[in-house]
């Protein structure tokens, strides 16, 4: 299986615009994506892929958006043992919990048993200039690398 799913959640286009970033990149390793909004996926299915990449924009001062909300009561009900894992997400930091909806979605992850690939990838806004560009490069870049060193599901041999 070589398969990822990038599912997220996009109001004003910034986290869909990283998600699309990833997207290429990812497919430059060789993966077949999947990119889907964030409440058309079902985590119960998540273990029908190499791995899944999640991204959320914050709602006000920290909140998930609504149509995370959903989503996120389903991952922390879903057995996600094994299954790899990272969040990334955008934000504006003129609020105090800057990027909490991905802190939230990556603890929910990893409490129903995810394995949380790498740090999450947090953006002011949308991915401008050769800085986002290249953190957005890195984080695809080390979820591929995980994935080729730990290929899931993982075998029991």
């Amino acid at each position: 299986m070589n398969s990822l799913m990038i599912g997220f959640a996009s109001m004003s286009g910034n986290t869909e615009e990283i998600a699309d970033v990833l997207k290429a990149h990812l497919e430059n390793y060789g993966f077949h994506v999947t990119l889907d909004e964030i409440d058309e996926i079902d985590p119960h299915e998540f273990k029908n892929y190499s791995g899944v990449l999640l991204g959320s924009y914050t709602w006000n001062d920290g909140d998930l958006p609504y149509e995370v909300e959903e989503f996120y009561e389903d991952v922390t009900e879903a057995d996600l043992i094994g299954v790899p894992i990272a969040v990334f997400g955008s934000g504006d930091s003129i609020y105090p919990h800057f990027c909490e909806a991905v802190n939230k979605l990556e603890s929910a992850c990893q409490e129903s048993g995810a394995v949380i690939v790498s740090p999450s990838l947090k953006i002011e806004h949308y991915p401008e200039g050769d800085e986002d560009l290249s953190r957005c490069e890195t984080f695809a870049a080390e979820f591929a690398s995980f994935l080729t060193k730990h290929p899931f599901p993982y075998s029991t041999c």
